[in-house]
């Protein structure tokens, strides 16, 4: 992982949710925010994993808080009003890690070849 990636990860799980809840719930952009950069206790999942971090795998339909119906599920959170923000903070998050995903494949063609989106991708 580079010093970018890094950053930018870390970024968008923890300071982007808050500008999101400035920008959509200004009203309790406080409460809204924290709830969101809450949503990153989902990343618990890991704790299944052997190793626990890898830096060379991708998170998303590896753990089962990332799989693609967890993601659906997320998705669908968004059209409830009970379960907006927790919902959006969960994209944020999934998006989040897929954008990590992209970015550790551009320069480890291997890891992309072992993942679970090369296989989604050969499934289309």
């Amino acid at each position: 992982m580079t010093d970018w990636q890094f950053v930018t990860h870390y970024f968008l799980h923890l300071i982007f949710p808050f500008i999101i809840a400035w920008i959509f719930f200004r009203k309790n952009w406080l409460k809204a925010g924290i709830i969101m950069a809450l949503t990153m206790l989902v990343d618990l999942d890991h704790l299944l994993a052997t190793p626990v971090f890898d830096p060379n795998r991708c998170s998303i339909n590896f753990h089962p808080l990332h799989s693609y119906w967890a993601i659906a599920i997320y998705g669908a959170g968004l059209f409830f009003k009970q379960t907006r923000i927790i919902a959006l903070g969960l994209v944020i998050h999934m998006s989040t890690d897929l954008i990590d995903c992209i970015w550790t494949f551009s320069h480890c063609h291997e890891c992309f070849l072992n993942s679970p989106l090369h296989k989604l991708f050969q499934s289309l």
